[in-house]
């Protein structure tokens, strides 16, 4: 299988021009078509991209025995971590069922921003079985009190503490894509930010 380097050499020589500048990777938000999120996941880690899935453990039985198993949490769903360039070859050359979220207001891809993808891969990364993932509705998790937590399994993520199912839970969201509800944290876990 050929690697991403080595296809840009083969593509045009603008590409390859556009690969010699240092460029900085960015996080995309890609829609992956009938649920084969994990077969693109495959393919992108044989290819040494940078990725996430939100996943979860789900209870299954196998052979009359109950197990764990890991599954995505938001079907359809991955983020890459690559740069503008090389993501344009990857997406022109794979046979892959990727297409761009894209940005309404700039009718672009939407791009996550580095802090933003940071506290959700916080959140989102650690498997919690009790995480709520949330529809999310354009300004909808901007009310409310912004806050760091500073320790236990979320430390570092930042979001805001809204109530959610009768409990006060940090909400990670990413603007019009998706959002998930850390566990009940304790309020000595928790620093406030300054409104931005």
């Amino acid at each position: 299988m050929q690697s991403i380097n080595n296809m840009t050499h083969t593509i045009t020589p603008q590409a390859t021009a556009a690969n010699t500048t240092a460029e900085a990777k960015v996080w995309y938000a890609i829609r992956v078509t009938y649920n084969r999120e994990m077969k693109v996941k495959a393919e992108l880690d044989a290819r040494n991209i940078e990725n996430f899935i939100p996943m979860k453990y789900t209870l299954g039985i196998k052979n009359g025995r109950r197990v764990k198993k890991l599954v995505p949490t938001v079907h359809n769903l991955i983020f890459l971590h690559i740069e503008p360039s090389v993501m344009k070859v990857f997406k022109a050359t794979t046979s892959l069922p990727i297409c761009y979220i894209m940005n309404p207001a700039t009718k672009k891809p939407a791009l996550v921003p580095e802090d933003q993808m940071k506290s959700f891969i916080a959140v989102a990364g650690t498997y919690d079985e009790q995480l709520e993932y949330l529809e999310v509705k354009p300004g909808q998790f901007t009310r409310g009190d912004r806050v760091r937590i500073i320790g236990g399994p979320f430390e570092g993520a930042e979001g805001v503490l809204r109530r959610v199912k009768g409990n006060h839970r940090v909400v990670v969201s990413i603007e019009g894509i998706v959002a998930v509800a850390t566990t009940t944290i304790h309020p000595s876990l928790l620093l406030k930010l300054p409104k931005k």
